[in-house]
């Protein structure tokens, strides 16, 4: 089950794009948007990891630091536009596990939030799930402690990218991905100038799994976005190779 994140903000736009990164890598994200909101979302949800705006209306984010801290040890990000050292090392005395200055690389953001994670747990995958994870979406299968997949019940030989690369299209069938989620999730931190390299990994993917590129049954392309696997328990379609 993927890892739920809380990300907390006033910012709606920083909110939105934090959560499409994170979510992107296959995370759960709930956000909020001032801090009595964060109390309350992180009461009810129970997240493994807290990303937190240091400045925020109702209740201020050192304070709401300091009341998750009272409630246990999950780990806090702080996100922050104070760059001062003054804050830094509050933030951090109040037992946050890093700190992010704004503006900031939401793929950095997102590089630390598996940190983090990997270091609270590291029984735990960098996609946020279990190791002894078990896929399935209708004919496929994936054992992520045993790093192979299946379909029709036969094992299919793939790379290490190409393992990493299905298992997060399966976490989540039916979403589309962009080029630079993809390589964020299966690398850690992708670069721009390397975006393409996405489509070669899913061309031999494809070849992998016996999928016929030109109409595809299994890893769809969605024209000037990127790529979704099919909810292989619904009805079946294809689009075209980009």
């Amino acid at each position: 089950m993927a890892r739920k994140i809380l990300v907390v903000d006033d910012e709606a736009r920083i909110v939105r794009l934090v959560r499409t990164y994170l979510e992107g890598a296959g995370f759960q994200v709930i956000a909020a948007y001032d801090g009595r909101e964060a109390l309350q979302a992180f009461r009810s949800e129970r997240p493994d990891l807290v990303v937190l705006d240091l400045m925020l209306p109702e209740i201020d984010g050192l304070d709401v630091a300091r009341a998750i801290r009272r409630d246990g040890d999950v780990p806090i990000i702080m996100l922050t536009a104070r760059a001062e050292e003054t804050d830094r090392l509050i933030g951090l005395e109040l037992g946050a596990d890093d700190y992010v200055v704004k503006p900031f690389s939401p793929r950095e953001l997102t590089a630390r939030v598996r940190a983090v994670l990997r270091r609270a747990n590291p029984a735990l995958d960098a996609g946020g799930a279990a190791q002894d994870e078990v896929l399935e979406v209708g004919d496929l299968r994936l054992d992520t402690a045993r790093r192979q997949a299946y379909l029709h019940g036969q094992p299919i030989d793939l790379t290490a990218v190409q393992f990493d690369l299905l298992t997060v299209l399966a976490r989540q069938p039916g979403r589309v991905f962009s080029r630079m989620q993809l390589l964020d999730a299966v690398q850690g931190e992708a670069y721009e100038g390397y975006e393409r390299t996405i489509d070669a990994h899913i061309k031999n993917l494809r070849k992998a799994m016996g999928d016929n590129s030109r109409s595809p049954r299994y890893i769809l392309t969605v024209r000037g976005v990127g790529y979704k696997l099919a909810d292989l328990d619904a009805s079946m379609g294809g689009q075209s190779d980009a």
